[in-house]
Protein backbone atom coordinates (compact mmCIF):
# COMPACT_ATOMS: atom_id res chain seq x y z
CA UNK A 1 0.00 0.00 0.00
CA UNK A 2 1.63 3.45 -0.60
CA UNK A 3 1.57 6.30 1.14
CA UNK A 4 1.46 10.00 -0.33
CA UNK A 5 3.23 12.61 1.32
CA UNK A 6 1.40 15.39 1.75
CA UNK A 7 2.55 18.54 2.11
CA UNK A 8 1.82 20.58 5.41
CA UNK A 9 2.38 24.48 4.99
CA UNK A 10 2.02 24.86 8.57
CA UNK A 11 5.17 22.87 9.47
CA UNK A 12 7.03 23.97 6.76
CA UNK A 13 6.81 27.84 7.42
CA UNK A 14 7.96 26.30 10.70
CA UNK A 15 10.82 24.81 9.37
CA UNK A 16 12.13 27.36 6.93
CA UNK A 17 12.00 29.99 10.09
CA UNK A 18 14.22 27.32 12.01
CA UNK A 19 16.44 26.69 9.63
CA UNK A 20 17.22 30.21 8.91
CA UNK A 21 17.06 30.84 12.78
CA UNK A 22 19.89 28.65 13.16
CA UNK A 23 21.80 30.07 10.09
CA UNK A 24 21.73 33.35 11.51
CA UNK A 25 22.76 32.44 14.83
CA UNK A 26 25.75 30.76 13.64
CA UNK A 27 26.69 33.68 11.15
CA UNK A 28 26.17 35.93 14.72
CA UNK A 29 28.31 33.60 17.02
CA UNK A 30 31.55 32.94 13.93
CA UNK A 31 31.28 36.88 13.61
CA UNK A 32 31.29 37.04 17.31
CA UNK A 33 34.54 34.60 17.91
CA UNK A 34 36.27 36.58 14.77
CA UNK A 35 35.47 39.85 16.17
CA UNK A 36 39.20 41.22 14.67
CA UNK A 37 39.01 39.50 11.38
CA UNK A 38 35.30 40.61 10.56
CA UNK A 39 36.03 44.18 11.11
CA UNK A 40 39.33 44.52 9.00
CA UNK A 41 36.67 42.46 6.73
CA UNK A 42 33.99 45.32 7.35
CA UNK A 43 36.74 48.09 6.94
CA UNK A 44 38.23 47.01 3.22
CA UNK A 45 34.57 46.64 2.06
CA UNK A 46 34.12 50.08 3.95
CA UNK A 47 37.11 51.28 1.40
CA UNK A 48 35.89 50.20 -1.60
CA UNK A 49 32.65 51.12 -1.82
CA UNK A 50 33.83 54.32 -0.08
CA UNK A 51 33.37 56.50 -3.66
CA UNK A 52 29.84 55.18 -4.07
CA UNK A 53 29.38 56.27 -0.37
CA UNK A 54 30.68 59.87 -0.86
CA UNK A 55 28.51 59.93 -4.03
CA UNK A 56 25.14 58.92 -2.45
CA UNK A 57 26.14 61.62 0.34
CA UNK A 58 27.04 64.44 -2.27
CA UNK A 59 23.79 63.50 -4.66
CA UNK A 60 21.61 63.50 -1.02
CA UNK A 61 23.05 67.07 0.10
CA UNK A 62 23.04 68.71 -3.78
CA UNK A 63 20.00 67.35 -4.52
CA UNK A 64 17.75 69.82 -2.95
CA UNK A 65 19.60 72.59 -4.52
CA UNK A 66 18.90 70.72 -8.03
CA UNK A 67 15.27 70.68 -7.17
CA UNK A 68 14.82 73.79 -6.28
CA UNK A 69 15.97 75.19 -9.49
CA UNK A 70 14.48 73.02 -11.65
CA UNK A 71 11.04 73.73 -9.69
CA UNK A 72 11.31 77.43 -8.90
CA UNK A 73 13.87 78.89 -12.00
CA UNK A 74 13.72 76.66 -14.64
CA UNK A 75 9.74 75.71 -14.53
CA UNK A 76 8.19 78.27 -13.22
CA UNK A 77 10.09 81.77 -14.21
CA UNK A 78 11.79 80.28 -17.39
CA UNK A 79 8.24 78.29 -18.08
CA UNK A 80 10.82 75.11 -19.27
CA UNK A 81 7.96 72.30 -19.52
CA UNK A 82 10.37 69.06 -20.43
CA UNK A 83 11.50 67.74 -17.67
CA UNK A 84 14.27 65.69 -18.90
CA UNK A 85 15.74 69.74 -20.15
CA UNK A 86 15.18 70.81 -16.77
CA UNK A 87 16.62 67.93 -14.78
CA UNK A 88 20.02 67.91 -16.89
CA UNK A 89 20.13 72.03 -16.34
CA UNK A 90 19.20 72.36 -12.90
CA UNK A 91 22.07 69.16 -11.81
CA UNK A 92 24.12 71.00 -14.05
CA UNK A 93 23.88 74.43 -12.28
CA UNK A 94 23.58 73.03 -9.05
CA UNK A 95 27.41 71.19 -9.63
CA UNK A 96 28.62 74.92 -10.83
CA UNK A 97 26.86 76.94 -8.04
CA UNK A 98 28.29 74.35 -4.94
CA UNK A 99 32.18 73.56 -6.52
CA UNK A 100 32.69 77.32 -7.96
CA UNK A 101 31.67 78.59 -4.09
CA UNK A 102 34.16 76.43 -2.63
CA UNK A 103 36.85 76.99 -5.42
CA UNK A 104 36.28 80.56 -4.79
CA UNK A 105 36.87 80.12 -1.03
CA UNK A 106 39.73 78.01 -1.16
CA UNK A 107 41.29 81.11 -3.94
CA UNK A 108 40.96 83.26 -0.86
CA UNK A 109 42.16 80.61 1.87
CA UNK A 110 45.28 78.97 0.32
CA UNK A 111 47.11 82.55 0.00
CA UNK A 112 46.18 83.01 3.95
CA UNK A 113 47.36 79.82 4.98
CA UNK A 114 50.68 80.57 3.38
CA UNK A 115 50.85 83.51 5.31
CA UNK A 116 49.82 82.34 8.09
CA UNK A 117 52.95 79.42 7.85
CA UNK A 118 55.24 82.54 7.52
CA UNK A 119 54.08 83.63 10.79
CA UNK A 120 54.22 80.95 12.26
CA UNK A 121 57.52 80.88 11.35
CA UNK A 122 58.66 84.39 12.09
CA UNK A 123 57.25 83.36 15.73
CA UNK A 124 59.78 80.70 15.63
CA UNK A 125 62.54 83.32 14.93
CA UNK A 126 61.38 85.56 17.79
CA UNK A 127 61.23 82.51 19.90
CA UNK A 128 65.03 82.29 19.46
CA UNK A 129 65.41 85.91 20.27
CA UNK A 130 63.04 85.98 23.68
CA UNK A 131 65.56 82.36 24.36
CA UNK A 132 68.53 84.27 23.71
CA UNK A 133 67.62 87.53 25.82
CA UNK A 134 66.42 85.52 28.53
CA UNK A 135 70.10 83.74 28.97
CA UNK A 136 71.53 87.15 29.28
CA UNK A 137 69.08 88.46 31.66
CA UNK A 138 69.87 85.30 33.96
CA UNK A 139 73.44 86.14 33.24
CA UNK A 140 73.28 89.26 34.15
CA UNK A 141 71.23 89.53 37.68
CA UNK A 142 73.67 86.31 38.54
CA UNK A 143 76.63 88.94 37.72
CA UNK A 144 74.90 91.72 39.95
CA UNK A 145 73.86 88.98 42.74
CA UNK A 146 76.27 86.55 42.99
CA UNK A 147 75.20 84.81 46.53
CA UNK A 148 71.87 83.89 44.32
CA UNK A 149 71.71 80.40 43.31
CA UNK A 150 70.40 80.57 39.66
CA UNK A 151 72.40 77.47 38.28
CA UNK A 152 69.05 75.28 38.30
CA UNK A 153 67.09 77.77 36.39
CA UNK A 154 69.88 78.70 33.43
CA UNK A 155 70.65 74.95 32.99
CA UNK A 156 66.91 74.11 32.91
CA UNK A 157 66.62 77.14 30.09
CA UNK A 158 69.76 75.92 28.38
CA UNK A 159 68.75 72.68 27.79
CA UNK A 160 65.70 73.44 26.04
CA UNK A 161 67.37 73.60 22.58
CA UNK A 162 68.50 70.15 23.55
CA UNK A 163 65.53 68.87 23.94
CA UNK A 164 63.38 70.73 20.78
CA UNK A 165 66.68 68.84 19.53
CA UNK A 166 65.92 65.46 20.82
CA UNK A 167 62.59 65.56 19.45
CA UNK A 168 63.57 66.71 16.39
CA UNK A 169 65.49 63.54 16.02
CA UNK A 170 63.61 60.75 17.46
CA UNK A 171 60.18 61.61 15.78
CA UNK A 172 61.94 63.22 11.96
CA UNK A 173 61.97 59.02 11.30
CA UNK A 174 58.30 58.49 12.02
CA UNK A 175 57.00 61.91 10.75
CA UNK A 176 58.77 61.27 6.97
CA UNK A 177 57.01 58.12 6.51
CA UNK A 178 53.52 59.97 7.42
CA UNK A 179 54.29 62.76 5.60
CA UNK A 180 55.25 60.24 2.32
CA UNK A 181 51.92 58.05 3.39
CA UNK A 182 49.95 61.22 3.86
CA UNK A 183 50.42 62.67 0.08
CA UNK A 184 50.06 59.32 -1.01
CA UNK A 185 46.72 59.53 0.78
CA UNK A 186 45.80 62.47 -0.60
CA UNK A 187 46.48 61.64 -4.17
CA UNK A 188 43.76 58.50 -3.03
CA UNK A 189 41.38 60.96 -1.67
CA UNK A 190 41.47 63.15 -4.81
CA UNK A 191 40.74 60.46 -7.47
CA UNK A 192 38.13 59.09 -4.63
CA UNK A 193 36.28 62.28 -4.89
CA UNK A 194 36.52 62.82 -8.34
CA UNK A 195 35.13 59.35 -8.90
CA UNK A 196 32.00 60.01 -6.39
CA UNK A 197 31.23 63.16 -7.71
CA UNK A 198 30.92 61.20 -11.53
CA UNK A 199 28.76 58.76 -9.00
CA UNK A 200 26.71 61.48 -7.62
CA UNK A 201 25.88 63.05 -10.76
CA UNK A 202 24.75 59.66 -12.62
CA UNK A 203 22.59 59.40 -8.91
CA UNK A 204 20.90 61.96 -9.44
CA UNK A 205 20.07 62.39 -13.09
CA UNK A 206 19.06 58.34 -12.65
CA UNK A 207 16.95 58.80 -9.19
CA UNK A 208 13.67 58.27 -10.42
CA UNK A 209 15.04 54.96 -11.82
CA UNK A 210 16.73 54.37 -8.51
CA UNK A 211 13.60 54.89 -6.51
CA UNK A 212 11.46 53.09 -8.36
CA UNK A 213 13.52 49.90 -8.58
CA UNK A 214 13.80 50.25 -4.73
CA UNK A 215 9.86 50.06 -4.15
CA UNK A 216 9.38 47.59 -6.75
CA UNK A 217 11.95 45.36 -4.74
CA UNK A 218 9.88 45.90 -1.23
CA UNK A 219 6.92 45.48 -2.60
CA UNK A 220 8.20 41.87 -4.20
CA UNK A 221 9.61 41.27 -0.38
CA UNK A 222 6.93 41.84 1.87
CA UNK A 223 3.15 41.74 1.36
CA UNK A 224 1.74 45.03 0.14
CA UNK A 225 0.17 46.16 3.53
CA UNK A 226 3.76 46.26 5.02
CA UNK A 227 5.41 47.03 1.90
CA UNK A 228 3.25 50.44 2.09
CA UNK A 229 4.05 51.18 5.57
CA UNK A 230 7.81 50.47 5.04
CA UNK A 231 7.82 53.12 1.49
CA UNK A 232 5.84 55.56 4.14
CA UNK A 233 8.01 55.03 6.79
CA UNK A 234 11.43 55.26 4.87
CA UNK A 235 10.12 58.74 3.87
CA UNK A 236 9.56 60.04 7.15
CA UNK A 237 13.01 58.51 8.02
CA UNK A 238 14.06 60.58 4.98
CA UNK A 239 12.56 63.77 5.99
CA UNK A 240 14.33 63.47 9.45
CA UNK A 241 17.57 62.69 8.34
CA UNK A 242 17.66 65.29 5.40
CA UNK A 243 15.59 68.18 6.84
CA UNK A 244 18.69 68.19 9.81
CA UNK A 245 21.66 67.44 7.20
CA UNK A 246 20.18 70.93 4.79
CA UNK A 247 19.08 72.58 7.57
CA UNK A 248 22.43 72.43 9.60
CA UNK A 249 24.21 73.40 6.30
CA UNK A 250 22.67 76.29 6.14
CA UNK A 251 23.13 77.13 10.14
CA UNK A 252 26.40 76.88 9.29
CA UNK A 253 26.81 78.76 6.43
CA UNK A 254 24.99 82.05 8.06
CA UNK A 255 27.08 81.38 10.85
CA UNK A 256 30.37 81.36 9.43
CA UNK A 257 29.71 84.69 7.19
CA UNK A 258 28.70 86.31 10.30
CA UNK A 259 31.69 85.41 11.85
CA UNK A 260 33.39 86.40 9.02
CA UNK A 261 31.59 89.80 8.69
CA UNK A 262 32.47 90.12 12.40
CA UNK A 263 35.92 89.45 12.21
CA UNK A 264 36.86 91.64 9.30
CA UNK A 265 34.66 94.92 11.16
CA UNK A 266 37.00 94.48 14.22
CA UNK A 267 40.22 94.17 12.04
CA UNK A 268 41.10 90.52 13.76
CA UNK A 269 43.63 88.75 10.90
CA UNK A 270 42.97 85.34 9.33
CA UNK A 271 39.26 86.18 9.27
CA UNK A 272 38.00 84.28 6.31
CA UNK A 273 40.22 80.99 7.30
CA UNK A 274 39.06 80.89 10.67
CA UNK A 275 35.39 81.97 9.58
CA UNK A 276 35.80 78.54 7.23
CA UNK A 277 36.49 76.18 9.99
CA UNK A 278 34.03 77.17 12.48
CA UNK A 279 31.26 77.37 10.02
CA UNK A 280 32.67 73.59 9.00
CA UNK A 281 32.46 72.65 12.70
CA UNK A 282 29.20 74.60 13.38
CA UNK A 283 27.79 71.05 11.94
CA UNK A 284 28.17 69.54 15.25
CA UNK A 285 25.78 70.33 17.68
CA UNK A 286 26.76 72.26 20.50
CA UNK A 287 30.33 71.51 20.42
CA UNK A 288 31.02 72.54 16.97
CA UNK A 289 31.73 75.99 17.77
CA UNK A 290 34.25 75.63 20.33
CA UNK A 291 36.13 72.69 18.31
CA UNK A 292 36.60 75.66 15.46
CA UNK A 293 37.44 78.06 18.09
CA UNK A 294 40.30 75.89 19.46
CA UNK A 295 42.43 76.29 16.46
CA UNK A 296 41.34 79.88 15.61
CA UNK A 297 42.66 81.19 19.45
CA UNK A 298 45.59 79.09 18.99
CA UNK A 299 46.57 81.34 15.72
CA UNK A 300 45.47 84.65 16.94
CA UNK A 301 47.59 83.73 20.11
CA UNK A 302 50.64 83.96 17.87
CA UNK A 303 49.51 86.85 16.60
CA UNK A 304 48.30 88.85 19.47
CA UNK A 305 46.82 87.80 22.18
CA UNK A 306 44.46 90.24 22.31
CA UNK A 307 42.72 89.16 19.13
CA UNK A 308 42.32 85.81 20.99
CA UNK A 309 40.27 86.69 23.64
CA UNK A 310 38.09 89.31 21.53
CA UNK A 311 37.46 86.06 18.94
CA UNK A 312 36.62 83.73 21.76
CA UNK A 313 34.01 86.15 22.99
CA UNK A 314 32.72 86.57 19.68
CA UNK A 315 32.61 82.89 19.30
CA UNK A 316 30.45 82.49 22.82
CA UNK A 317 28.40 84.97 21.44
CA UNK A 318 27.37 83.49 17.82
CA UNK A 319 26.96 80.23 19.76
CA UNK A 320 24.29 81.61 22.27
CA UNK A 321 22.95 83.28 19.19
CA UNK A 322 23.05 79.97 17.39
CA UNK A 323 21.79 78.22 19.98
CA UNK A 324 18.96 80.43 21.50
CA UNK A 325 17.71 81.51 18.05
CA UNK A 326 18.88 80.90 14.30
CA UNK A 327 19.12 76.94 14.86
CA UNK A 328 15.82 77.08 16.31
CA UNK A 329 14.52 79.31 13.72
CA UNK A 330 16.04 77.18 11.12
CA UNK A 331 16.09 73.67 12.22
CA UNK A 332 12.85 73.57 14.61
CA UNK A 333 12.04 69.85 15.81
CA UNK A 334 13.64 68.50 13.09
CA UNK A 335 15.26 66.34 14.99
CA UNK A 336 12.66 65.63 17.60
CA UNK A 337 15.40 64.70 20.12
CA UNK A 338 16.23 65.96 23.65
CA UNK A 339 19.40 67.80 24.20
CA UNK A 340 20.38 64.68 26.54
CA UNK A 341 20.00 62.27 23.32
CA UNK A 342 21.48 64.41 20.97
CA UNK A 343 24.98 64.81 23.29
CA UNK A 344 24.67 60.92 23.76
CA UNK A 345 24.25 61.05 19.54
CA UNK A 346 27.54 63.12 19.65
CA UNK A 347 29.63 61.03 21.85
CA UNK A 348 28.61 57.71 20.74
CA UNK A 349 29.31 58.81 16.83
CA UNK A 350 32.38 60.98 17.97
CA UNK A 351 33.77 57.24 19.45
CA UNK A 352 32.90 55.34 16.66
CA UNK A 353 33.62 57.73 13.71
CA UNK A 354 35.21 60.48 14.67
CA UNK A 355 34.22 64.38 13.42
CA UNK A 356 31.86 62.54 10.75
CA UNK A 357 30.39 60.34 13.32
CA UNK A 358 29.68 63.06 15.34
CA UNK A 359 27.91 64.95 13.03
CA UNK A 360 25.92 62.29 11.62
CA UNK A 361 25.39 60.66 15.04
CA UNK A 362 22.58 63.09 15.49
CA UNK A 363 20.02 62.45 12.46
CA UNK A 364 20.75 58.60 12.79
CA UNK A 365 20.01 58.95 16.78
CA UNK A 366 16.65 60.83 15.49
CA UNK A 367 15.97 57.99 12.92
CA UNK A 368 16.41 55.48 15.39
CA UNK A 369 14.20 57.47 17.22
CA UNK A 370 11.45 57.77 15.20
CA UNK A 371 11.20 54.43 14.67
CA UNK A 372 11.38 52.78 18.21
CA UNK A 373 8.70 56.20 19.26
CA UNK A 374 6.57 54.74 16.21
CA UNK A 375 6.77 51.20 16.79
CA UNK A 376 5.97 51.92 21.13
CA UNK A 377 2.67 53.89 19.80
CA UNK A 378 1.55 50.68 17.43
CA UNK A 379 1.90 48.31 20.90
CA UNK A 380 0.40 50.69 23.06
CA UNK A 381 -2.65 51.74 20.41
CA UNK A 382 -3.34 47.27 19.95
CA UNK A 383 -3.22 47.43 23.93
CA UNK A 384 -6.20 50.29 24.31
CA UNK A 385 -3.77 52.01 26.76
CA UNK A 386 -4.42 55.22 27.33
CA UNK A 387 -1.87 57.50 29.22
CA UNK A 388 -2.82 60.96 31.43
CA UNK A 389 -0.02 63.51 32.41
CA UNK A 390 -0.25 64.85 35.71
CA UNK A 391 0.11 68.48 35.31
CA UNK A 392 2.19 69.19 38.31
CA UNK A 393 4.75 66.81 37.81
CA UNK A 394 4.71 65.90 34.14
CA UNK A 395 4.82 62.37 34.58
CA UNK A 396 2.17 59.90 32.89
CA UNK A 397 0.24 57.60 34.54
CA UNK A 398 -2.24 54.79 32.61
CA UNK A 399 -5.75 56.21 32.92
CA UNK A 400 -7.44 54.89 35.34
CA UNK A 401 -5.09 54.51 37.85
CA UNK A 402 -3.66 56.16 40.58
CA UNK A 403 -0.11 56.76 41.80
CA UNK A 404 0.14 57.45 45.44
CA UNK A 405 3.43 59.15 45.75
CA UNK A 406 3.75 59.53 49.47
CA UNK A 407 3.36 55.64 50.23
CA UNK A 408 4.53 55.03 46.24
CA UNK A 409 2.15 52.60 45.53
CA UNK A 410 -0.30 52.56 42.78
CA UNK A 411 -3.47 51.95 42.97
CA UNK A 412 -6.67 50.98 40.26
CA UNK A 413 -9.67 53.37 40.47
CA UNK A 414 -12.93 51.65 40.29
CA UNK A 415 -15.60 52.09 38.34
CA UNK A 416 -17.05 54.88 40.58
CA UNK A 417 -13.89 56.92 41.06
CA UNK A 418 -13.40 55.96 44.98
Amino acid sequence: MKHKIVKNNKYYTISVYTLVTIIIAAICIKIIMNIESTLVFLSSIIGVLSSFLLGFFIAYIINPLAKFISQSILKNIFRIKPIKIRKVISVLLAYIIVFGLIATILFYIIPQIVDTLSQISTFIESAQTGYNKVMAQIKAIEEKNPSWDLQPVYEFIEGIPSLVSDFITDKLPQILPAVFSTSFSVISGVINFLIAVIVSIYMLTDKPHLINNAKKLVYVLFKTEKADKIITTAGECNKIFGDFIIGKMIDSLIIGILCWIAMTALNIPYALVISVVVGITNMIPYFGPFIGAIPGVVLLIIVDIKFAIIFAILILILQQFDGLYLGPKILGESTGLRPIWIIFAITVGGWAAGVVGMFLGVPVTAVIAYLVDKSIKVNISKKNIVFEENKETGIMDRSGMIVDETEYQVKVVDEEGE
